[in-house]
């Protein structure tokens, strides 16, 4: 697991920012109310996502029914399109129906990369 550096905010900061991330107040209102830049509450919410995105990751394998696929993301680029299109970022993504989605960036759409994927978390 990645280490993380301890947080300048005071705890009690740390503690207004956590309840309004849990209400679903955005970053920007809650940084307004609880008395610190917009910035720093930007930052506050990104990082409880990805400590919250590393417990999932760490779950128990999806199991059941399962549909996988890749897609590429990118600007708008003239020629070629779907597999190999230059400047794009494939993600391959696994889907329980009416579950969970896992998504992760590969660096190719090939068998043994999609396999080793598919063998970890099925």
């Amino acid at each position: 697991m990645k280490a993380r550096r301890r947080s300048r905010l005071p705890a009690s900061i740390q503690k207004r920012l956590l309840e309004h991330f849990v209400a679903g107040t955005p970053a920007r209102s809650a940084a307004e109310l609880v008395g610190v830049n917009r910035n720093t509450a930007t930052l506050y919410y990104r990082k409880l996502r990805e400590i919250i995105a590393e417990q999932i990751a760490h779950e128990a394998p999806v199991s059941g029914e399962i549909e996988v696929d890749e897609s590429y993301f990118g600007g708008h680029r003239k020629g070629k399109r779907g597999r190999g299109a230059a400047g794009k970022v494939a993600v391959f993504g696994l889907l329980k129906r009416h579950g969970r989605v896992h998504a992760v960036m590969i660096p190719n759409a090939g068998h043994q990369t999609l396999m080793s994927i598919i063998r970890k978390k099925v």
